[in-house]
This record gives structure tokens, sequence and C-alpha cells, in this order.
């Protein structure tokens, strides 16, 4: 097995605490977002024998499983990461396969720039992705009934926002939530602007669950984000919760330390709370119209003490395992790749004694033993 030496990514919205805390090292002071372990050649996790994605990519058979390689390709199909949030993330959502595939190569006959800052779709994949808390964990998910969100609006008192109040009470849910989006994405920003700064003085006095709508609004004063983001679900994940975020769904994490392992691809269509690029158009065809319920998560025990959370596709399983004092050793052996993230304790794997925040990855088919106390996340594939 490999024990990996992991990048942090130094995005404006990341906490400046919550990692170095569970590194046990000090702060630098800078916001520290994303602990990235995997594969991605964005920022591969290193290795003895080299970075992560050149030892796949020497012997994908060897390092991945017959198994995975044929379902998946030659690559390693996930992206693990401790996500650490000190503000909101922007609000945004992911396209199925085929809306990627699609995108993807409509850009590339386009002759867009795969850097391009107006630029869609990085590659051909889908991303659907699961956070699992390490914290009290806040977010937004999915549409909530427009009848809630209408009433929400009104109750801020602010005269601008009364036709979208109207607008929600007057069609069914999806029409509904179409047009209110849609008409606060395409609205002229300086008026918007003035709603936005009406609305968040009204979120602050109110407080209560009012308060969230002002904390967004004082990281994007003048975002029309702040006003779609009244459109979702707010959730709360306690410690070991999860959330399973798929195609379509609109979402935004806004506070808390977690566990995040997504599907290999860096596509995402953004909806606001960001100086990024918008493009409502193709947003508006990707975007899934509809209330739902953000079903939080929470695993699965098995006899062999492994705690799994169920989710829908197979580029990712996500499990942790919490082992006390005297626990018996257990072999986690698979046929799949597997990377192991310790976040408490001090579990031992293989031979490898790991500290909370520090991993391995274990080839396909290795031999290998999970022993000692603490809790470790365990990452593979289905194939």
């Amino acid at each position: 097995m490999d024990r990996l030496v992991n990048t942090v990514r130094p995005y404006a919205w990341g906490s400046t605490t919550a990692i170095p805390e569970l590194l046990g090292v000090a702060p630098t002071g800078e916001p520290q977002a994303e602990m990235w372990m995997g594969a991605h050649p964005g920022a591969p996790s290193r290795t003895a024998r080299g970075p992560l994605n050149e030892v796949v990519d020497a012997d994908p058979v060897r390092e991945l499983g017959a198994a995975a390689v044929d379902k998946f390709g030659p690559r390693l199909p996930f992206l693990l990461k401790v996500l650490a949030a000190g503000a909101p993330l922007s609000l945004q959502v992911h396209p199925d396969l085929a809306q990627a595939r699609e995108g993807f190569a409509a850009e590339e006959a386009a002759g867009v720039p795969i850097d391009a800052p107006h630029r869609n779709y990085k590659d051909a994949n889908h991303k659907p992705e699961l956070i699992c808390a390490l914290t009290p964990f806040h977010g937004l998910c999915g549409f909530r009934d427009p009848i809630a969100a209408a009433d929400t609006m009104a109750a801020l008192g602010v005269d601008s926002l009364k036709p979208y109040v109207d607008l929600l009470h007057a069609h069914p849910a999806e029409a509904a939530l179409r047009e209110v989006l849609t008409a606060l994405l395409t609205a002229d920003r300086r008026e918007m602007a003035h709603t936005v700064a009406e609305a968040a003085q009204a979120a602050a006095r109110l407080g209560g669950e009012f308060a969230t709508y002002a904390q967004i609004a004082h990281h994007y004063p003048d975002d029309p984000g702040v006003l779609a983001a009244m459109l979702l679900n707010q959730v709360t994940l306690q410690p070991g919760e999860a959330l399973y975020l798929g195609a379509g769904v609109p979402h935004a994490y806004l506070d808390g330390l977690g566990v995040e392992i997504m599907a290999n691809s860096d596509n995402v269509l953004r909806c606001g709370l960001t100086p990024k690029h918008v493009d409502v158009p193709e947003l508006l065809r990707i975007v899934l119209f509809e209330p739902i319920d953000p079903g939080v998560l929470r695993p699965e025990a098995s006899a062999s003490g492994e705690e799994v959370y169920d989710t829908p596709i197979d580029e990712f399983r996500l499990s942790r395992f919490v082992r006390p004092e005297g626990a018996v050793p257990t072999d986690v052996t698979a046929g799949t790749p597997q990377i192991l993230l310790a976040v408490a304790g001090h579990p031992v794997v293989g031979a490898e004694t790991l500290a909370p925040g520090e991993s391995v990855f274990v080839p396909a088919g290795e031999t290998t033993e999970l022993s000692g106390t603490g809790t470790v996340f365990r990452a593979t594939v289905v194939a």
C-alpha cells in the first residue's frame, strides 16, 4: 500500500482552522478549503512511487483491478476530500452522464479552451457526490415546496420580492420554481443588489431560520443567489450523517467540516453566490425543478463493523469503521482500489499507523487488515 501525501487547496471560502485542527498542526492564517486524496490530475496525491495518477497510469489493472478498469476505464473513478467550509460555497448543480457527454462534446467542437472562464464542461463525466459530516455541517440541498419559499420571501416584507411571491403561488411547483429562478438570474443586477440588501437586513432582524440568508448575504452582498437560496431546503447534518447529491439538484455548502467523495469529474454549473461565470440557459437545461426531501443518510452497519453509506451509483462507495479499544482486527481486502482515511484515534492499516487526517491507497487485491482504535473512512468502488 502507499501512504499518501495530499494537497490542501486554499480556496477563499475555506476555514482557516478546521483542517489544521484535524491534522494537529498550527493554522497558517490562510483559508484551507479542501484536502484532496486520489488521482485527479489537478492535485494528485503523492506516494513513494510517484504521483498517484502516474502510478495508476503505469499499470491500471494492477492498481485498480480488472473489474474496475472494465467498468470505469483505466483511471481511479472517485476523488476523496476533506472539505472545510468557513463561508458559503457557490450555489451549483452537476449534469448527469448524458448531459456531461453532450455538453463536453459541444464545447470541444466549438473550440472553447478547456481553461476558459466561461467553459461549463471540463470533462465528459457526471459528478454525483456524497458529503459526510465530521462536525455539525450546514448546507442547502434541493428545492423546497414553492409555497414555503413564498412564505419565507413574504415574511421579509420587501416590496420588490412580491412579484416572486406571486409567481410561486400562481403555478404548479415545477413551473413556479423554473420561472422564479430564471427571473432572479436574469434580472438587472443593480436593481437586484438593492433587493438583496433589503432582504438581508430583514433576515438579520428576524433571526432564526432567516439568519442563514443574512449570513449568505454577508459574504455575497449583491448576489441574486441570496434570494435563490430561499427556494432551497436548509439542512443541518450531525457528525456521521451524510447527504447524497445527484444530477440536477441545486445545492451549496455553508459551513462545517466533512468527508466528501465524488465521481472523478470537475463539471459544475453555477447558479449564484460566486463571481464566476453563470450560464443561465445551460443551467436551466440541467436543473431538476421539483421539490425534494434532501434525505439525510445514516450509515448501515454490517456484521464486520463496517458502516456503509448507501448511494445509487457505482463510481464510489463510502463507509466507515468506528473502532473502540480492544476491537479485533478486520480484514478489508478488496478486489477494487481503496483509500483509507483516519479522522480520529490511531488506527493501523496493515503496518501503517495513521494519525487523524492521514491516508493510504491500497491497490486492488492487496491483503489488508485494519486494527487499532479510532475512526477510519473507506473509499472504494462497486465493480
